[in-house]
């Protein structure tokens, strides 16, 4: 049974950071792409960084370019995201996924698994 579980959200203030963690397992984590999305009330689930199975390969949506940072550790089966200069529109669900090719993940055109979500609320 492959497990997403994301922790580290909670209520901060804008300039603060944050660290989201995802825990997976049920499988070879090394052997999948991971990343992180977003969903904010009333919006649609929105791309935010992803990372290939080596941790060599990183992308992101423009908006949080300079300031969030994916990263994973392969032996923990475990992926990271950094947030630092945290505004109030980086409020939401936070997602942690994993699928074939860190372009299958960042289009969503192929998501083999999803976690639970964690909420970051930034207030002003």
């Amino acid at each position: 049974q492959v497990q997403l579980v994301e922790s580290g959200g909670r209520l901060v203030r804008a300039g603060d950071s944050l660290r989201l963690t995802c825990a997976a397992s049920g499988y070879p984590s090394g052997s999948l792409a991971m990343g992180w999305f977003r969903q904010a009330p009333g919006k649609v689930r929105e791309f935010v960084a992803a990372i290939t199975w080596s941790g060599s390969g990183k992308t992101y949506t423009d908006s949080v370019k300079g300031r969030f940072t994916i990263s994973r550790d392969n032996t923990k089966n475990t992926m990271y995201l950094q947030m630092i200069s945290l505004k109030p529109e980086d409020t939401a669900v936070y997602y942690c996924a994993a699928g074939s090719s860190i372009f299958a993940v960042q289009s969503k055109t192929r998501i083999d698994y999803w976690g639970q979500g964690t909420q970051v609320t930034v207030s002003s």
